[in-house]
């Protein structure tokens, strides 16, 4: 079996916990690619690193990250009910549910969230899309100058998509996309001020106000949308319960829009910095490669946990049952073991989608086809319709590690 060597093993080295302490500063959410190489460099060749100081292990490699994934002894971090209204909202997702309970919530989502529901959204992208880049041209127009890609576009296009499928309406547009920001802070946020706690807990107040008799309203009245289609669907007598199906209508309006809306001006940032790329997408806008080489460079999520249950063997490392593991999918998915050169975006990658982006396992992004398809409308209408796209200044991030993203990001059209 591999051991953990020299500064991994025992107490560790300075360097490091500072490597590791890192993860968490300012530093990281302005570029953390190279605080995951420093921490590469302490990993085992399992693509592993233990941090005997806090009893945790950190999956830097892919092959470590999927194992652990998949691993049913490794559980997703479940919220015991709590006062809180943030904590009752996040206690019914499958996000945070294992086994059992998270198999039958998931099955009772996925049976009104298909493959042809999905596809059926592809003109709605595209209504969308042409809509909104029309009204930044005008901006652009009128402002003779930048204009700001986040407000713009990558905020209001996931968002709008969700809400259409879930059956919401527009008119609330601004209060659920303040909701979702409300959620993935609550998932991922560095700031944790009194003032912003006291707003999330607002928030979830109203969203659970909200929905609270939603699911037996839409089972005497069905609307058209998708919450209609999960307060009616059915599984061997099984349904979901009013809080089931307000917790997971609240995770597809904060996951379908906070990942996409992160990932589109992360991509277009990298796009900026690699001509190309940029070139070769002119040449071939609707590559079948560019979501899934985007969602690979990008990781619109960057990382996640599991608790190991059970003792499990990753490689040839021992890991022993208690054991949390930090996964860093975004250092995962820029192993250079599985794909070499991984700084570059190539098109042509062969093996681009087996990034993990959408995690793996039996937590695997249940909204992967539709991010797919919002991520490959959007780059070919930006390469069609503005061939000389350019970033304008370097972006400001906004305060959260795992669902990293610009703040905003000014562009000129061209």
């Amino acid at each position: 079996m591999t051991a953990f060597s020299g500064a991994s093993s025992g107490s560790a080295a300075p360097q490091l916990l500072a490597a590791v302490q890192g993860l968490w500063s300012g530093a990281a959410l302005a570029d953390p690619h190279p605080i995951y190489e420093q921490l590469r460099g302490f990993a085992n060749t399992d693509g592993l690193v233990r941090l005997p100081e806090w009893n945790t292990a950190f999956a830097v490699g892919h092959a470590a990250t999927s194992a652990v994934l998949r691993s049913p002894a490794a559980r997703s971090g479940e919220w015991e009910h709590g006062p809180s209204d943030g904590g009752k909202l996040l206690q019914h997702m499958m996000l945070f549910r294992n086994g059992v309970p998270h198999a039958r919530l998931r099955g009772l989502v996925q049976k009104a969230f298909t493959p042809r529901v999905v596809e059926e959204q592809r003109d709605l992208v595209r209504s969308l899309l042409d809509e909104l880049l029309s009204d930044l041209l005008t901006e652009s127009a009128r402002a003779g100058g930048p204009v700001d890609l986040v407000a713009g576009l990558s905020g209001p296009l996931p968002g709008r998509v969700i809400m259409r499928m879930l059956g919401l309406r527009g008119a609330d547009e601004e209060r659920f996309l303040g909701w979702s920001a409300s959620v993935a802070e609550l998932l991922g946020g560095a700031d944790r001020s009194p003032a912003l706690l006291a707003r999330i807990e607002a928030d979830a107040r109203e969203m659970r106000g909200y929905f609270r008799d939603l699911a037996d309203e839409l089972r005497v009245s069905p609307q058209p949308g998708l919450l209609s289609a999960l307060a009616a669907v059915e599984d061997g007598g099984e349904r979901l319960s009013g809080d089931e199906l307000l917790s997971n209508a609240v995770l597809l309006l904060a996951a379908g829009h906070e990942t996409t809306s992160n990932l589109i001006p992360g991509g277009v940032l990298a796009l900026s910095q690699q001509p190309d790329a940029w070139a070769a997408l002119l040449n071939h806008p609707r590559h079948p490669g560019v979501a899934d080489e985007l969602l690979r460079h990008v990781s619109p999520v960057q990382l996640d946990g599991r608790m190991l249950t059970e003792a499990q063997t990753v490689g040839e490392t021992p890991l022993p049952a208690g054991t949390p593991v930090q996964l860093l999918l975004a250092a995962a998915n820029r192993d250079p073991q599985v794909f070499p050169d991984p700084e570059r975006l190539d098109w042509d990658r062969p093996n681009a989608s087996r990034h993990l982006a959408f995690a793996a396992g039996p937590h695997y992004c249940l909204g992967a086809s539709l991010a797919r398809l919002e991520i490959a409308e959007t780059f070919a209408a930006l390469a069609e319709r503005f061939p000389d796209l350019r970033v304008s200044a370097a972006p400001r991030y906004k305060a959260n590690f795992v669902l990293r993203g610009p703040q905003e990001l000014w562009v000129t059209l061209g």
